[in-house]
């Protein structure tokens, strides 16, 4: 059955890369931006702009360029950037790791406080306390990650300046290239000072994402236990002695994980997407930043490259989500 999935998963996959590409391409051509003109010097002469508009295949119908531009990205090559002077694929390359490193950790503290706070919210469930709890988790689901991000800049970089918030790492230390995810790679040499150093650079961003995704988390898991409260099987397993601790861990929190976890995925297709500002206020040199400046810089190459990473990252992330389901899940297996 988890063959089967990948499988469809994988095909499924195909079409919806073709049809966001495809797309993409078409969007961006649209724009007001003449490639040609922005790749050579601000005092290039109108024929050199047409023989470079030949040159990038600009000259030929729409259809024509995508199949082209297809064709060139199956092969791996994404073209050179026009700001940068640079292959696409080396930059993305060089950038996607400090964003997924980013995404992983934030998507950590992000369950961490989700299965605490929901069990919070559930625990405190017809108390005085549940009114307060609730309205906390409100207030925490109505304030989006940026604006956590620059309120721990304001309290723990500039008040108290315990924590860096620029950068990945300090400008005594020289970055050791191994895998390109920084924290994995300070361990592979041997550096422990430069793995907290790291670490203390992704603490507020990963804060900042983590909190803004948790309270979803919560309030899910929540109700998947309110709902799971009601069946046979919690009153049964009561009644012959269980303590309620044992039902709530046993019981109730291994079938009212599903629903969560389908929301965990979600969320971290959309927590991925959401580095983008956070990146740009922590200065974090990940993808987010890297698209900012393609967008700024109407570098084509980069953004229709990003966009397909995003969309790539997402399916992953999607396929990873559906096969943990059906291992929990002893129920779909079956069918």
């Amino acid at each position: 059955m988890i063959l089967l999935l990948l499988v469809r998963r994988a095909l499924i996959s195909v079409v919806i890369l073709f049809f966001v590409s495809a797309l993409l391409f078409c969007i961006l051509r649209m724009l007001p931006v003449d490639p040609a003109a922005m790749s050579l010097p601000p005092m290039a002469t109108i024929a050199e702009i047409e023989a470079k508009r030949r040159e990038m295949g600009l000259d030929l119908p729409l259809p024509e360029q995508f199949m082209i531009w297809l064709g060139q990205v199956l092969h791996g090559d994404f073209g050179t950037s026009i700001h940068f002077r640079r292959s696409v694929v080396s930059l993305v390359g060089s950038t996607l790791p400090a964003t997924i490193e980013l995404a992983v950790s934030a998507m950590v503290i992000a369950t961490a406080l989700g299965l605490g706070g929901g069990l919070l919210l559930f625990a405190t469930r017809e108390t005085p306390a549940e009114p307060a709890v609730d309205f906390g988790s409100i207030v925490l689901l109505s304030i989006p990650e940026f604006l956590w991000g620059l309120f721990f800049i304001l309290l723990f970089g500039v008040a108290l300046g315990v924590l860096p918030f620029t950068g990945r790492l300090s400008p005594e230390f020289q970055r050791p290239m191994v895998t390109g995810f920084l924290l994995l790679d300070t361990l592979l040499v041997a550096r422990p000072d430069m793995f907290f150093d790291a670490l203390k650079h992704m603490i507020l961003p990963a804060f900042a994402l983590g909190i803004a995704f948790s309270p979803a988390i919560m309030r899910v898991l929540r109700s998947s236990l309110l709902d799971v409260y009601h069946e046979d099987y919690i009153h049964q397993a009561r009644l012959r002695g269980v303590s309620e601790s044992r039902v709530l861990i046993r019981h109730g929190l291994k079938n009212a994980i599903l629903p969560t976890l389908s929301l965990m995925g979600v969320q971290f297709g959309i927590l991925f997407g959401g580095t983008l500002l956070v990146e740009v206020i922590y200065s974090y040199p990940g993808l987010g930043n890297l698209m900012v400046d393609a967008v700024r810089n109407a570098d084509l190459p980069i953004i229709q490259a990003v966009g397909l990473t995003y969309c790539i990252v997402v399916l992953v992330i999607n396929t990873v989500v559906d096969v943990l389901y059906m291992v929990l899940n002893p129920k779909l297996r079956i069918t």
